[in-house]
Formats: structure tokens, C-alpha cells, sequence
């Protein structure tokens, strides 16, 4: 161990002349000649060498290309000086045709064959781990003095001529407390695979035990750790494998050629582009990231939103970065179910309110522009009303298409998983997230009461009970919006919906959504989850974490999803359709005056604008 730490402090070039004459008894390269990048090494046939290029080019994240030699270079000029890549890899692999034959520790009997062969240098995450180091991160495996662990997941990279493959990670033990530590060191280092690509359960990568690498070795975790996932150079040598290249060559996992070229640690990064980490699951557990510009726009929308025109109390049952949280999980999810419905006019045919189905709308709207699969579940009596509602909203513009309309009922115990999941199995859930918004929520005696506390329960369907079993199934994230404490979801904040809603006691719903998004009217927080979505989605640190680095970006599309965004003339549209349908305004329990709807138009085109302005 003595002698490896040494290795830490030396020259680049004196490594490589170590590791040329056989000279280092090491099985990896991580810590050595710290403050020096090092690479990733792919030798192809000159034939295929463009076609390699355009695959780095399309996955950038785990194949950052550094440099292209010209057939038959063994140097690499703009990154080393006295190179010789036959030499001065710790030990390499060999493939025949696409199989790995064999794992020499020099070239040197090949250099016939590699005149006609083309290396290509990629960026290597040990490059970065000198300045996270500085930044008080630990690294496990310097450590504990083994090879990273590395792994293969089910992330398909963008396939280019004959290379195609998926893309393989390092995983590193990070403490919970340096998390942000390390995302905000290795972001800017995008020729060193940059930011993280996962942070949390490796179930989300298609890896099932982390004990079992698939090259490398298993690190071991300390108290509080959690495990963090880099895209990885070896990416290169499944798509080498792809390929079926007669002969081929790659640097064996972990044995990495040593640069000249002192890593990026300092570079400047401005403050739109600096990354936060934000749970958004804890079963299984999950972190995404957003640059702070994106986060700090959707708070400002959180706060927009939280005003109370009925003077009700809401500001008691906010709570902080719930619009924020929610809206990460709803970005990476690929299913989301929807459900809303009031019955407050329970006199009249239909007793539903306008507060809910724009909101839920406009959602629908913007996860579809996605390319989310959407669908909306409400009460049986009202199939006919949404139908009609969806119907003229597609129609009319304001969304896309239909959105498929469910009903939820219940005949036996396990009516709601069946529901919620492919034939009733709890590991394969058709949806990832369910949102609630302005939905009558389950008080703690079973009854559904609206603000006046008079109970509704004859005219709503258990569709509580779908979030309640939600909470069971790992994999399904729920959110709630409300303006009263009454609607589902809002179980989350229901002692302080007792201690300062008028009738907490009694009407306060039982039900907790994982997240508890509050606004002054429902379909405000509809129309800023729908905001904050396009700007998650045109940030480029959270495109490029949603998508793990691989592919094409796509945070520049912002003009395709614009349309999908709510506005004043789609709201005026909405309206129209409701009260042609014979939906009123909704009621304020406290004052008993409309606080949303035609009555209050004013306010709300008043709002929306604000909205957007905090958005584009």
C-alpha cells in the first residue's frame, strides 16, 4: 500500500515508464499521478474509425473524445510526451471478432496489424477524482486500495453504423453530505464524463446487486453512504464488442493510460449552471438534479402561487419545494395518472366546480408534449361529463389529443393494486406517479366533506385508496394539490390543516401524497406544475441526468413544447366548455365567496400571466 501511494505523487511520465517496464504490481490506475487526467483507450481498423467517432460523438457522456490518432500513431501528441500506447497501458484486451480472446499487458507483438488501427483517447472519471478529494468527497476505492466497481445497465446508447451497445457505469460510495460536494466538482468536466448520471438504487439502471461488478471490484459502503452512478469509458469496449471487428484492442477496465494534461478542477462555473441534488424517493431511493436557475424559477413559482385570495389559511400548509420535488419525479416518470373531481354543488346536476380540470388539463398537456403516457381516473357518475370535457379540449386546441378517461371501483381487497398494476403484480405498476388536484380527499372518520363541512361521500368513488396502496408499491411517487386542506393528498399537512383551516377538524383529509403542492386555487398549482416541467426539461443538467448522458440533447426543444404551456386564451376556452356543460365555480368555505372561476377571471388571467413570466 506504501509503495501505491507513492504512485499518487508521481509524474505522469514516470508511471508510464514504470508501466512500460513492468515495473508497477498494480491491478488499476485510480490514484495515480494525482492532479493528471487519464484515459479510456479503443484501437479499431482505420474502416471503422468514423463511424466511432460519430458513436462518441452521440453518447458523449461515457465516450468524451479527447483525442484521434492517425493510423498507426502510437503517441498522442496534444495529451502526452513519450507515449507509446502499445507500452503504456498497465494490461489491455484483445477482441476477435467481437469476443474477447485474450488480456496481453503489451502491443508490442501486434504493431504489424495496428498500422492499419486508429486509438482513440477517452475521457476516464479517475480524472476527476483529485478534485473532489479537495472538496473533502472520499473515494472508496483509493481507500480501500481496490478497482472501481464498474457495471453494464439496460441504458441503450444511440447506435451508429455497427456500434451499439448499452451503457456501462462506475459506481462510487458518495456520504450523503458530500452529494452535492461532488455533483458541483465533476460537473463542469464534461471530457471526464462530467456530472453524475444516477444517484440512488441501482434498480433504476437495470443492476440488480451491487456486489456483483462486472469489471472491477466491489467497494465497500460506509454508514450514510449512497451510491452514485458515472457514465464509463468501458462503454467503449462493448461497443468494440458490437462492432465484431475482426481485431480490436481496448485498455483492460480500471488500467488506464496516464495524460500529461492536469484535470479541470478549477474550472468557473456560472450560477444557472450550477447543479443541485434534490431527493425525490425514498423507496426506492432517488435523487435527480437541476441547475439552481431552473430550481430557483420553479420556487419563485411555488411562491407565486401560494397566495390566498380567500383568506382561508393555506399559508400555514405550505411547505417548502414540494412543486420542485414533485415535478422531478413527474419528469422521470414515464406513466402518470391523473385524477380530479369536487363535487361542492352537490344540489345541482352536475355539482361538480371549475377548479380542478383545467389544472389537470394543462398537466396532461405538457406531459404528453413529453411524450408521457398520461391518463385521467374520476368518478363513474361523471364519466359522461369528461368525456364530453376532453373531447371539446382536443377540439378546441388545448391539448393535444384525448387523454385516456378511467373510472376506478372497488369489488374486492385487491381491487386497487390490480388497478395500479399489470395483472395485479406489484413490481411491474402501469403508472410511476399519480397526481390528485382539487380531488374531495378521505377525512379521518372515511366520510368527504367540502368546506362547509357538509359530507359528499354518496357522490364520490374510493379513489383514495388507489394513493394509499400507491404508498405499497415501490416504484409509484404521488402528489397532491389543494387550496383547503380537504382535497387528497393533502393528508401530508393535516395537523396544520386541524390547527388553521376553518373546520380542520372535521374536514381535513387523511390521505398522504408523497408530495403536497398548495396554491391559492388548485388549478394554479396545475398550471405550475405544467411551468415548471418545461423548465426542468430546457434545463440542460436535467435533461442531460434524464436522459444518463447518452443520446442527443434535448433541452433545446423549448419551441416544440411551448404550445403545451397553459395560457389566459386556453384557460377562457376551458371555462367556456365547463360552463357550457353546466360546471360552476367553486366556493370558498370560509368566506363563502368564489375565489375562482368566471367571477374571479381577472385574477386568474392575472395569475396565469404571472406564471409564464416567471417561466419564459
Amino acid at each position: 500500500m506504501m509503495y501505491l501511494q507513492r504512485l499518487r505523487f508521481l509524474a505522469p511520465a514516470a508511471v508510464r515508464g514504470l508501466i512500460r517496464h513492468n515495473k508497477i504490481n498494480a491491478t488499476n490506475t485510480s490514484g495515480m499521478s494525482t492532479g493528471f487526467n487519464q484515459a479510456n483507450v479503443v484501437i479499431l481498423h482505420k474502416s471503422l474509425a468514423d463511424d466511432f467517432e460519430k458513436f462518441c460523438r452521440a453518447n458523449s457522456g461515457p465516450l468524451p473524445l479527447l483525442f484521434r490518432s492517425a493510423p498507426g500513431e502510437w503517441s498522442s501528441p496534444p495529451l502526452s510526451q513519450d507515449s507509446d500506447i502499445r507500452t503504456d497501458c498497465l494490461q489491455y484486451r484483445r477482441y476477435e471478432n467481437g469476443v474477447l480472446s485474450a488480456s496481453p499487458s503489451s502491443l508490442e507483438s501486434y504493431t504489424e496489424q495496428m498500422k492499419d488501427m486508429v486509438t482513440f483517447y477517452l475521457g476516464c472519471s479517475f480524472s476527476f477524482e483529485s478534485a473532489v478529494e479537495k472538496l473533502g468527497v472520499p473515494v472508496r476505492n483509493v481507500e480501500q486500495g481496490c478497482n472501481i466497481s464498474m457495471y453494464k445497465t439496460a441504458i441503450p446508447c444511440s447506435p451508429v453504423g455497427k456500434f451499439s451497445c448499452n451503457l456501462v457505469v462506475t459506481m462510487r460510495p458518495i456520504p450523503l453530505d458530500k452529494l452535492g460536494a461532488a455533483v458541483r466538482a465533476t460537473q463542469p468536466m464534461k471530457k471526464y464524463h462530467g456530472a453524475p448520471v444516477h444517484i440512488g438504487s441501482s434498480d433504476f439502471l437495470g443492476i440488480k446487486d451491487l456486489q456483483r461488478t462486472d469489471f472491477g471490484d466491489p467497494v465497500k459502503f460506509h454508514a450514510a453512504d449512497i451510491p452514485v452512478f458515472w457514465a464509463c469509458g468501458v462503454t467503449g469496449a462493448e461497443a468494440v464488442s458490437s462492432c465484431k471487428s475482426p481485431l480490436a484492442f481496448t485498455h483492460s477496465p480500471g488500467c488506464m493510460f496516464i495524460t500529461d494534461t492536469k484535470n479541470e478542477d478549477a474550472v468557473s462555473v456560472q450560477d444557472k449552471d450550477i447543479p443541485e441534488v434534490l431527493q425525490i424517493s425514498s423507496d426506492p431511493l432517488h435523487y435527480s438534479l437541476a441547475s439552481r436557475r431552473a430550481a430557483e424559477k420553479i420556487r419563485e413559482l411555488e411562491n407565486i402561487i401560494g397566495i390566498d385570495p380567500g383568506n382561508r389559511g393555506i399559508k400555514h400548509l405550505l411547505l417548502k419545494d414540494e412543486l420542485l420535488k414533485s415535478s422531478l419525479s413527474l419528469s422521470h416518470a414515464k406513466s402518470v395518472l391523473i385524477t380530479t373531481g369536487f363535487p361542492t354543488h352537490f344540489q345541482h346536476n352536475p355539482p361538480e366546480e371549475t377548479d380542478g380540470p383545467p389544472g389537470a388539463i394543462a398537466m396532461a398537456s405538457m406531459l404528453l408534449a413529453l411524450g408521457k403516457h398520461v391518463a385521467i381516473v374520476t368518478d363513474e357518475r361523471a364519466m359522461d361529463l369528461y368525456k364530453t370535457m376532453l373531447d371539446s379540449a382536443a377540439k378546441q386546441g388545448i391539448i393535444q389529443s384525448p387523454v385516456p378517461l378511467l373510472c376506478y371501483k372497488e369489488d374486492s381487497s385487491d381491487s386497487a393494486i390490480r388497478f395500479l398494476c399489470e395483472n395485479g403484480n406489484p413490481e411491474t405498476p402501469k403508472f410511476d406517479h399519480l397526481v390528485a388536484i382539487e380531488r374531495t380527499g378521505r377525512a379521518s372518520d372515511g366520510n368527504y366533506y367540502n368546506a362547509r363541512k357538509i359530507n359528499i361521500k354518496h357522490m364520490v368513488d374510493p379513489i383514495d385508496n388507489l394513493f394509499v396502496t400507491a404508498q405499497k408499491i415501490q416504484g409509484i411517487t404521488t402528489t397532491g394539490i389543494g387550496d383547503g386542506g380537504n382535497e387528497l393528498g393533502m393528508g401530508k399537512v393535516k395537523q396544520a390543516v386541524r390547527e388553521h383551516i376553518r373546520n380542520g377538524d372535521t374536514i381535513a383529509c387523511d390521505v398522504a401524497a408523497d408530495y403536497a403542492i398548495i396554491a391559492g386555487v388548485s388549478n394554479w398549482g396545475g398550471y405550475a406544475v405544467s411551468c415548471a416541467l418545461y423548465l426542468l426539461n430546457t434545463c440542460e443538467i436535467h435533461d442531460r441526468y434524464l436522459r444518463k448522458a447518452v443520446g442527443y440533447p434535448k433541452f433545446s426543444e423549448g419551441e416544440v413544447w411551448t404550445p403545451a404551456l397553459p395560457s389566459v386564451s386556453k384557460e377562457e376556452k376551458m371555462l367556456s366548455i365547463l360552463v357550457g356543460l353546466g360546471v360552476r365555480s367553486g366556493v370558498s368555505g370560509n368566506l363563502g365567496m368564489e375565489v375562482d372561476g368566471l367571477l374571479f377571471h381577472n385574477a386568474h388571467s392575472e395569475m396565469i400571466e404571472k406564471i409564464l413570466g416567471a417561466t419564459i
